[in-house]
């Protein structure tokens, strides 16, 4: 006759399908680590973008500004006597001047629109308000307010990522 054994009953030791408490806490220590070195990162990220809009709205303007005076040195637009040739206003930009001996009364634009300055959070001024002008007859190094618009400068204190304080830009 064949002897048949009985097997001892097997014990599994059973786990559940979730974590241990220490699983937990170092899934949490690690993702803390990891959203305390990605905030900074970010927050340069957005400081960065808000100084390539400065740069590009400066550029703007600027531009706008060299195209007035050049339209009004070659003759293409009114200069009174006593008058520098630059825009009297940034608004003269968007607004436009008459060609001067044009029989249509056609207008020479030099901007679309006048851009924000990023680093203004103010949203209850004007675009134009965001800006400092400086006026042909000011200094460089202390820029001033006069009948014309030579340059414009942010308004912002702030320093930039490259050192150099924004109203230099």
């Amino acid at each position: 006759m064949i002897a048949l054994h009985a097997h001892p009953p097997v014990r599994h030791s059973y786990r559940g399908g979730g974590f241990t408490l220490i699983e937990l806490l170092i899934t949490v220590a690690i993702v803390g680590v990891l959203s305390s070195i990605a905030l900074p990162m970010s927050e340069l990220v957005v400081q960065r973008n808000k100084e390539q809009e400065l740069k590009s709205s400066l550029r703007q303007i600027r531009d706008a500004i060299d195209a007035y005076k050049q339209a009004t040195d070659e003759g293409r637009i009114v200069k009174l006597m006593g008058q520098s040739g630059y825009p009297r206003s940034l608004e003269d930009l968007v607004a436009g001047v008459e060609a001067v001996n044009d029989p249509q009364k056609v207008k020479i634009f030099f901007l679309r629109r006048i851009p924000r300055n990023p680093l203004i959070q103010d949203t209850d001024m004007l675009p134009e308000q965001t800006w400092g002008k400086r006026s042909y007859q000011s200094r460089p190094d202390a820029p001033q307010q006069g009948d014309d618009i030579f340059d414009v400068y942010t308004l912002s204190t702030g320093t930039g990522l490259n050192g150099i304080p924004y109203r230099e830009w």
